[in-house]
């Protein structure tokens, strides 16, 4: 469900590989929570974090999902905010190669990162829980604004919108894009770049720039739980969320 690929130079790539979107379920998530939080120790200095081709995170595993209870949902999503600080805190930095559709849950995973490359092509990224019947949470939110500024982020928040790479780059929800066969291999030499500048200098400036998406946590975090919790079993979103799921099934 997760890869880890070593790349040699102290870069690892963590690979969401659970066909057929990467839906993050409490496994996947759990998973991955652990490896980003215990990379420095483990001697990693630069994290990449890809998906697989043509989609990179499909979002949140709707149908496993609907089937907790509440004390596992409310589990599953401390645990997925603790993934999500994990990433905006990593000591080391983490390089998103966005491979291709990321909507939602893969979107998320992609703000908390230091940099986005998004594969070229006809994929679409957001953050779309609106239209999915779901609050968008505080805390996520406040990642959102911090890259595309208050007025796009309020746009794409309320509408649940999904952009093209090209509208993402444009408004900074990407940083660039490149061929989807070279999307890896761009992200690869984003982390080699950055650890080729002298590590102390390199890890006191990263501290600087990221402090206020850390503050946002600090903040956030135990609102956006509580409130996320609560969202999720709110009757109107089990009803979208439902659907979703049916309409899902239609199409297979």
């Amino acid at each position: 469900m997760l890869e880890i690929v070593d790349h040699g130079g102290g870069v690892r790539e963590l690979r969401l590989a659970r066909p057929p979107v990467n839906a993050l379920d409490p496994v996947l998530v759990a998973d991955l929570r652990a490896a980003v939080e215990r990379a420095e120790s483990a001697g990693v200095r630069a994290l990449v974090l890809s998906g697989g081709p043509r989609v990179f995170s499909g979002g949140l595993d709707v149908p496993a999902l609907l089937a907790l209870d509440r004390p596992a949902m409310e589990a599953f999503l401390a645990d997925l905010l603790e993934l999500l600080r994990a990433l905006a805190t990593s000591p080391v930095p983490v390089i998103a190669a966005v491979t291709g559709h990321s909507p939602a849950g893969g979107a998320v995973l992609a703000i908390q990162c230091d940099y986005r490359v998004m594969a070229e092509g006809d994929f679409r990224i957001g953050l779309n829980e609106v239209a999915v019947g779901l609050p968008l949470p505080r805390v996520i939110h406040s990642a959102l604004v911090r890259l595309v500024g208050p007025g796009t982020a309020a746009r794409l928040a309320v509408s649940g919108a999904l952009v093209g790479g090209a509208e993402a780059l444009r408004i900074g929800l990407v940083d660039e894009l490149t061929a989807p066969e070279q999307v890896v291999g761009r992200a690869l030499q984003i982390a080699r770049d950055l650890l080729a500048l002298p590590p102390r200098a390199l890890s006191a400036t990263r501290q600087m720039v990221r402090a206020d998406l850390a503050a946002a946590f600090d903040r956030e975090q135990q609102v956006t739980w509580r409130a996320f919790v609560d969202d999720w079993f709110a009757p109107e979103t089990q009803e979208a969320m439902r659907a979703l799921v049916a309409r899902l099934q239609q199409k297979r």
